[in-house]
């Protein structure tokens, strides 16, 4: 009656559903005799995974596993699309099990891997984001999240204290300015130079 039930009633955390094929074995569970390697684990709260996606798909991956993390109220905390980086998404989870959960039946999602991932190996790439960003009226830029990804566009306006910056669209038949946040562009392009003659005038002042 009493060791097998409870171990049962254990096997998932209450208002995390169960689906099948879901890995169970490492979901959250107080500590009980054996396993004493969960309970270094429980101690950094939360633990990320690679999810693996189909190259070049990343950005449809990150639309239907955010929108799917937000339907069903899952315990996942944030989910990180490293620009540059081809076929991978990072998953910051409670447990194995909720980012099973997440990438269930989303379409190019693979698969999390194996392997729990060190978040130094991850560090670089979000140190980066906090960087205070050189950007200029006229640069050309491509955008790099929301609704317009990977479009090129023409910085027109900044707003330094909002973090934004309008731009428009080269691509677009007629201009239309577009305000986005400064970390959502990167400079591919630089075309605010003064010309040559005017920057010597002014070095012989």
């Amino acid at each position: 009656m009493g060791e097998n039930e409870q171990k049962e009633e254990q096997k998932g955390p209450a208002g995390i559903p169960t689906i099948a094929g879901a890995i169970t074995e490492k979901i959250e569970a107080p500590a009980e005799k054996e396993k004493p390697k969960e309970e270094k684990k429980e101690e950094l709260g939360t633990k990320l995974f690679a999810l693996r996606t189909t190259a070049n798909r990343e950005d449809q991956v990150m639309d239907f596993l955010v929108s799917n993390i937000k339907k069903k109220k899952i315990a996942v905390y944030s989910a990180i699309r490293p620009h540059g980086m081809r076929g991978y998404i990072f998953v910051e989870a409670l447990d194995r099990q909720s980012a099973e959960q997440a990438a269930f039946n989303v379409p190019y999602a693979r698969g999390i891997l194996p392997k729990e991932i060190n978040y130094s190996e991850i560090e670089h790439m979000l140190e980066q984001v906090k960087r205070e960003i050189d950007i200029r009226k006229n640069d050309v830029v491509e955008i790099i999240s929301g609704p317009f990804k990977r479009e090129q566009a023409k910085i027109t306006r900044l707003d330094k204290a909002k973090e934004e910056v309008v731009v428009e669209l080269l691509g677009a038949a007629v201009p239309i300015p577009i305000t986005v946040k400064m970390d959502a562009v990167k400079v591919i392009r630089r075309e605010s130079e003064a010309p040559a003659e005017e920057a010597t005038d002014e070095d012989s002042l």
